[in-house]
């Protein structure tokens, strides 16, 4: 059985920013793949924490802060970031944005 095409048209169109806080969706998962959408008001943040699987950051709209070990870099519209499993990593918001997350689960 083949499956078809999962299509988003406008990732940012998926979420609405919540007023003073943080807001996540699951987009797909799989065996292979998991596509988390966040959604931040400014000033929102995900705190330092650690994940047993790789993945990468890639900034929709706005503009976050990321932590990655110990460099901070600040990432706009267009940044991809990769995170190495077990590296402690945190997000902050600049400004109202949407970030998506892929993570890669190991099988």
């Amino acid at each position: 059985m083949t499956e078809g095409p999962t299509i988003f048209t406008d990732l940012v169109a998926e979420v609405e920013i919540p007023q003073d806080g943080t807001l996540s969706r699951v987009l797909y998962k799989d065996d292979h793949l998991r596509l988390v959408l966040f959604a931040f008001d400014a000033g929102q943040e995900l705190t330092e924490h650690t994940a047993s699987v790789p993945a990468v950051v890639q900034v929709m709209s706005g503009s976050l802060l990321v932590t990655v070990g110990t460099e901070e870099v600040g990432a706009n519209p267009g940044a991809w970031i990769r995170l190495p499993a077990n590296v402690p990593h945190a997000v902050r918001a600049l400004e109202p944005s949407v970030m998506l997350l892929t993570m890669f689960p190991e099988r």
